[in-house]
């Protein structure tokens, strides 16, 4: 019996709006905050060390080694960019993160209150994300602009929990929160190597999302949903 459904967030609850690149907002911030300390460095410079950063983050999330931050980021171009110590700059720096996660434009998915409303008369519900360099303290903020942070009991984001999907230990504390086995919840991602992977691994009923990008790489779902108003009638509610 189905007694709870976990949701990744990123391009399945949320989305960046397409016309808005993150990485370009966050450029543009670590920019302007140089700039203002003093250190004029070019655009490009900043973009080719955030591209490096980008595969050092990667590299990170693929081996599950644990979160890398933006503090992390940020000592790292710090060194790559030979600056000097300057007081209040680093934490600056690193604040700019934050702040692109609460401007940028981001998009909920059609029909996501009217999903959660109908699972939860019946459900528990959960989240399970791999934080990138959005906090899960902002991402739980910006979930809440859209009236959607009430309708989940448990969180599993992996800057609290220490683990990436597809590892088990990413899922296991919303299990826990919620209360149930791994054969009586169902997870929505849109993610095949991580979501859908990490759900069958642990034994979950896997549902790919392809509202916002439609990955049909290997493993595959038990369920695809384009549009999560069809989501209750696909897992039989």
């Amino acid at each position: 019996m189905l007694r709870a459904v976990t949701f990744d967030y990123w391009d399945t609850l949320v989305a960046v709006d397409r016309r808005t690149s993150m990485r370009d907002l966050q450029v543009s911030e670590f920019e302007a905050a140089l700039a203002a300390a003093g250190h004029k460095v070019g655009r490009a410079r900043i973009e080719e060390l955030f591209e490096e950063n980008w595969s050092r983050f990667e590299a990170a999330w693929l081996a599950n080694e644990g979160q890398y931050t933006p503090t992390d980021t940020v000592d790292y171009l710090w060194g790559r960019l030979g600056l000097d110590r300057a007081d209040g700059l680093r934490d600056r720096l690193i604040d700019t993160f934050r702040e692109v996660g609460e401007q940028a434009p981001l998009e909920a998915a059609p029909g996501a209150a009217e999903c959660l409303t109908t699972l939860r008369a019946t459900l528990r519900l959960g989240v399970v994300c791999d934080v990138g360099l959005t906090s899960s303290d902002t991402l739980r903020r910006r979930l809440d602009r859209f009236g959607l942070l009430e309708l989940f009991d448990a969180w599993g984001f992996s800057d609290e929990t220490g683990w990436f999907k597809p590892a088990p230990d990413a899922f296991l504390p919303v299990f826990q929160a919620l209360g149930v086995t791994p054969r009586e919840a169902a997870h929505v991602g849109n993610n095949p190597g991580t979501d859908v992977a990490g759900a069958n691994a642990v034994g979950m009923r896997s549902v790919r999302y392809a509202g916002f990008v439609d990955q049909t790489d290997d493993p595959q779902a038990d369920v695809v949903v384009r549009d999560l108003r069809s989501l209750p009638a696909a897992l039989g509610l």
